[in-house]
């Protein structure tokens, strides 16, 4: 069967199993709404822009600090994988920050950046610079050191070995860094917005906690959800397939 297809019946199957559920109303319709009641609310975000500015503005949020994180972690996972001393040093500290959920920044994000752009940022960066740093020095420590050997023995070394052999050689893994950052950001970008009074995806979580307003919880969480497959799809799992292509393994 069409892989489209598989998808397609799938999410059907599941969408007629909470309607089913919401008609046998196991719980209450303010707690377990319908699938049509959710629509209503989804077209109504959209009707009135709501979602739309809230999209955009977690968008540029997470872009600049995505960013930020993706090429920091990655100089940070290079080296650290190939400096002794900074393995043992730095190395060690970016392994127990990255032990640290990211809600726990949040306190501390708040004492130095107050309720501001600056504290979700703090948080967004903090989320997904340890994860890309160690995908990436993990990348790297995984590759066969013949490459590296081979590489020397032809004159290449400093900067030309990073660029031409290292990197090439560990990109893989550095996507899937990469991949596992981006989940990282965005779910700590939501538990930012969560407490911070502007426009924002986890903003309009919050009003729908505050308002009691089930059906606006579960848009969000759809449009949330949409979004992260969308980017994984278009982004990251594009260039992963790409990536097997040029290596021959592609399934």
């Amino acid at each position: 069967m069409n892989p489209r297809m598989q998808r397609l019946l799938f999410y059907a199957s599941l969408v007629l199993a909470w309607f089913a559920l919401a008609k046998l109303k196991i719980w209450p319709p303010y707690l377990f709404p319908a699938p049509s009641e959710v629509l209503v609310t989804l077209r109504q975000g959209f009707d009135d822009h709501s979602f739309a500015i809230s999209i955009l503005k977690s968008m540029k949020r997470i872009g600049v600090g995505y960013v930020f994180s993706a090429g920091v972690g990655i100089a940070l996972g290079l080296f650290t994988a190939r400096v002794r001393w900074l393995e043992n040093t730095l190395g060690s500290l970016v392994v127990g920050l990255q032990t640290l959920p990211s809600i726990c920044w949040l306190p501390a994000a708040i004492l130095w950046f107050g309720l501001s752009e600056g504290a979700i940022l703090f948080v967004v960066v903090m989320g997904a610079l340890m994860a890309i740093s160690i995908g990436t020095h993990d990348a790297v420590k995984n590759l066969p050191p013949i490459y590296v050997r081979a590489a020397r023995t032809m004159g290449v070394r400093g900067f030309r070995l990073y660029r031409e052999v290292i990197f090439p050689a560990a990109l893989p893994g550095i996507v899937s860094g990469l991949k596992q950052g981006w989940s990282f950001s965005w779910r700590s970008l939501m538990a930012g917005e969560l407490l911070f009074v502007s426009p924002g995806l986890g903003h309009l979580l919050q009003m729908g906690r505050d308002l009691n307003d089930i059906t606006l919880v579960a848009a969000v969480m759809i449009v949330i959800m949409a979004l992260g497959w969308s980017v994984d799809r278009l982004i990251f799992s594009a260039l992963e397939q790409r990536l097997r292509r040029q290596r021959g393994i592609a399934l």
